[in-house]
């Protein structure tokens, strides 16, 4: 799915969907008529200028914090995306004990219809082996909590045991993962530090298993798309597998571009992040 669609957009690029009511540009309607609005503008204009993004995150909390009329939204703009036939990332960073992550996965796959969904792995192998095994045998995955991009990921992520830092031991923890479902177990790795980015994808690479990426830190949040590409294309990735994302840098960047044309500023930024990116082949 992740290598069909970027052949089809030209793009390894993941729009991040999180909406800021005080920055959707439009006046009328309510809280889940703005929402929907914006975002099918936004694809709209992304299809018409042929740069749809090859992939679209949206963050669950960004929803709820609505209420009802947030996740009716939500709804939306998971139909739309499922129009577009662009890949669906549920940006929930699910995790629990086993019944109720089995729970969470129905919820994401089955209602929301996501092709994929962002999970947290503290609670270990029987949290995680849920959301796994809900993909097995479907184009469908899970991407793991790996090495965040938020200033406090030192907090818990760099402590050393055994060893080796805690990071570290999720990489390795993923690739054993991935042997359920191969293909079908991803991990999430932020653009905030070049060195450790290189060294986790030079593990899943060497490890054989095709590990999809989910790169946020891109935009907003300071890292460079060329720099990201580099460092894949050092060690041998494979880049048709791997989402570099971007969310308020795409949402909002009319406000930089300083236009009202908030649906054309968003096609702009994509395919600026889509240049810095380079060629895929």
């Amino acid at each position: 799915m992740l290598i069909r669609s970027s052949d089809e957009t030209k793009s390894i690029v993941c729009m991040g969907a999180d909406p800021v009511l005080d920055r959707i540009p439009i006046e009328k309607g309510g809280v889940e008529g703005k929402i929907s609005r914006f975002y099918e503008e936004i694809l709209e204009a992304c299809q018409s200028e042929g740069a749809l993004p090859a992939a679209v995150k949206p963050n669950y909390a960004f929803y709820a914090q609505y209420g009802f009329d947030g996740l009716k939204a939500l709804k939306s703009v998971c139909e739309k995306v499922k129009e577009k036939g662009i890949p669906l990332v549920l940006d929930a960073k699910r995790g629990d004990i086993g019944k109720t992550s089995a729970a969470y996965a129905k919820e994401a796959f089955d209602f929301w219809e996501a092709d994929c969904e962002t999970i947290a792995p503290y609670m270990g192998t029987d949290s995680v082996m849920p959301f796994i095994e809900k993909t097995i045998g479907k184009e469908q995955g899970v991407y793991i909590l790996n090495r965040t991009s938020n200033p406090g990921a030192s907090d818990f992520q760099d402590i050393v045991a055994g060893g080796k830092k805690n990071f570290q031991i999720v990489s390795d923890s993923i690739v054993r993962w991935s042997e359920t479902a191969l293909g079908n177990v991803g991990a999430v790795v932020g653009a905030t530090s070049m060195e450790e980015l290189g060294e986790i994808v030079e593990l899943f690479v060497k490890s054989e298993k095709q590990i999809p990426l989910l790169i946020p830190g891109v935009g907003a949040q300071g890292g460079s798309g060329a720099d990201v590409t580099a460092a894949l294309r050092k060690v041998g990735y494979n880049l048709k597998i791997a989402r570099i994302n971007s969310s308020s840098g795409i949402n909002y960047a009319y406000e930089k571009q300083e236009t009202d044309d908030f649906a054309g500023a968003a096609v702009k930024a994509i395919k600026k992040l889509n240049e810095e990116i380079g060629q895929l082949e």
